[in-house]
């Protein structure tokens, strides 16, 4: 709506000077008015200042060549130096946050990382039982792993909130990204864990032995991908974590495919004392021990970086699943007592399984929040 007076004089002179009024000559410099402008250069044959032929200035963009010193150290290494010395003088000042933004990850996610780690585990005990010729548990832990992987697809449609998301991970090949390989590992293992059941109940072994071959191989990078995937990202917590997580992750797939198969047998009647009994509870064990060494040391290297697992509801996660791991430690190790204590030793391992996903996760959201945590993890090198 226009003012009863007509516009005030700045938008008058504004009108004006624009040339709506009339006051301004708008003749093309170049060429006619609605066409483009035509080029020539002033002088024949010229070359035009700070260009190259054949668009040889492109490779100095490190968009263009990897292999570029575009982005090189600055000059004598003043930028660094200068920060080196503004971390040396104090503490950082105040953040204002958010930096960034935490996942939205809820319970179907650490399930899913829960049921690919006990598939990934069952998967090697298959493989080893058959190279120690224990051919009906290798048949048996089979199908544990087909059982165990069966929920993560759906686990993954229920996180995305719509199917066709899950279909459209699946339209991308990206040997970079955790997430795309994970898809397609999730696929091929699931498809290789099918067939090797399917060639066990149509009685061909020597086909199942190889397809259980190939999950195992598979299983390596679906037991690991997903510490992985956390340490891929800016998250403080699991990005300083990166050299443990997968290791971690995958000790802990291991022991709960161990646990599982365990106890699996133990209840379809394998006699105690069944060498393969006796080694999946040693695998367990010291699978579950380098876990919990790994954790540990982990947590006091990342500092301050840590206090997402030592806080909060995480926290109490964190060290619940670790006093499972001690307790179970305990019970293996105790003499003269029954089958019972041994099954509650293996049942502790699988939860404490499932409570280190839940708190991994949750410790990423808060760490997520800690806004100081960010700015410190960006300010600071991993070594430092």
């Amino acid at each position: 709506m226009s003012h009863p007076k007509g516009p005030p004089p700045e938008e008058r002179i504004r009108r004006g000077q624009s040339g709506r009024a009339g006051t301004r000559d708008v003749t093309p410099a170049v060429g006619r008015r609605g066409e483009p402008g035509r080029y020539r250069r002033a002088v024949e044959g010229a070359r035009v200042a700070l260009a190259k032929p054949r668009w040889g200035d492109a490779r100095w963009s490190y968009l263009y060549d990897k292999g570029t010193r575009y982005r090189a150290e600055s000059p004598n290494g003043q930028v660094a130096e200068a920060a080196r010395r503004a971390r040396e003088n104090g503490a950082l000042p105040e953040v204002q946050g958010p930096i960034i933004r935490s996942a939205v990850w809820t319970w179907e996610v650490p399930l899913y990382f829960w049921f690919g780690g006990i598939a990934s585990g069952s998967s090697f005990v298959a493989m080893a039982c058959d190279a120690a010729g224990d051919h009906r548990s290798a048949s048996i832990a089979r199908r544990v792993t087909l059982a165990a992987i069966g929920p993560g697809a759906p686990l993954l449609v229920l996180d995305l909130g719509r199917p066709m998301r899950f279909l459209n991970m699946m339209r991308i090949f990206k040997p970079r990204s955790p997430m795309s390989m994970g898809a397609w590992c999730l696929s091929a293992f699931s498809g290789t864990a099918f067939g090797a059941v399917a060639a066990d109940l149509l009685g061909r072994p020597r086909l199942a032995r190889v397809l259980g071959v190939q999950t195992a191989l598979l299983g390596t990078y679906l037991g690991s991908y997903t510490g992985v995937l956390l340490a891929s990202t800016a998250v403080p917590v699991w990005g300083r974590s990166r050299a443990f997580l997968g290791p971690i992750f995958i000790a802990t797939a291991a022991a709960k495919g161990a646990a599982t198969n365990r106890l699996v047998l133990s209840a379809i009647g394998l006699p105690v004392g069944h060498p393969t009994r006796q080694a999946l509870g040693t695998i367990e064990t010291l699978a579950m021990a380098t876990e919990l060494t790994l954790s540990t040391i982990n947590e006091r290297r990342l500092g301050r970086l840590g206090r997402a697992l030592e806080e909060g509801r995480p926290g109490n996660l964190f060290q619940a699943a670790k006093w499972m791991i001690r307790c179970g430690l305990a019970l293996r190790l105790a003499r003269g007592r029954g089958p019972w204590v041994h099954h509650l030793a293996s049942v502790l391992y699988v939860l404490a399984g499932l409570t280190f996903r839940f708190a991994w996760v949750g410790a990423g959201r808060t760490s997520a929040l800690d806004h100081e945590a960010v700015a410190r993890m960006h300010r600071t090198p991993p070594g430092g």
